[in-house]
């Protein structure tokens, strides 16, 4: 046992000293290195001097004051107003209960088919992998979109949305048939 572990450890010394013969000096390599650092010059662009900061001359006079009566005045009367379509449209939608199809947009649901059920044609509107049935009347999306008729291969839709300048108004909008893509 003893003798193995002496020749184990020759052996290491020997490849040790092998190895270390094998290793050249390279000084013409460093050398080359050092002298390429020397002449190596950094090419950097002089920063431009910061300009003169001017400052721009503020008028209150030309602006219309936010807290002003004549805003308070608009503001009152446009709420004592008569009331608009647009609200006259969205109000009984705020008070009614919600139904579960609202809570997702339209384009997260697929219509994959339709029936007749008790002489009334029913939609079957997948979501998150479940199928409801959709009856017309039915609320879908998130536009207050009803149901106003139902097809072999569509649900029309009626939703209420704002335009531009913020007033209710209807639109159109359909829930075609998709056809499976496997």
């Amino acid at each position: 046992m003893m003798l193995r572990a002496a020749a184990a450890g020759f052996l290491f010394a020997l490849v040790g000293l092998g190895l270390a013969g094998c290793m050249p000096a390279h000084e013409d390599l460093r050398q080359w290195m050092a002298e390429q650092r020397r002449q190596m010059v950094p090419k950097v662009t002089p920063v431009e001097a910061p300009s003169r900061y001017i400052p721009l001359h503020y008028s209150q006079a030309a602006a219309a004051d936010p807290f002003g009566p004549e805003r308070l005045t608009q503001a009152l009367r446009r709420d004592s107003g008569p009331i608009s379509a647009g609200a006259a449209l969205i109000a009984p939608e705020l008070i009614r209960r919600r139904e579960p199809l609202e809570a997702y947009p339209l384009d997260a649901m697929t219509l994959v088919g339709s029936m007749e059920r008790g002489g009334q044609r029913v939609a079957l509107v997948r979501v998150n992998e479940l199928l409801y049935q959709v009856r017309a009347g039915n609320y879908l999306g998130q536009n207050y979109g009803r149901v106003t008729a139902i097809t072999e291969g569509e649900v029309a839709l009626r939703e209420i949305v704002q335009d531009a300048a913020s007033d209710w108004v209807e639109r159109k909008a359909v829930l075609q048939l998709q056809e499976k893509t496997r």
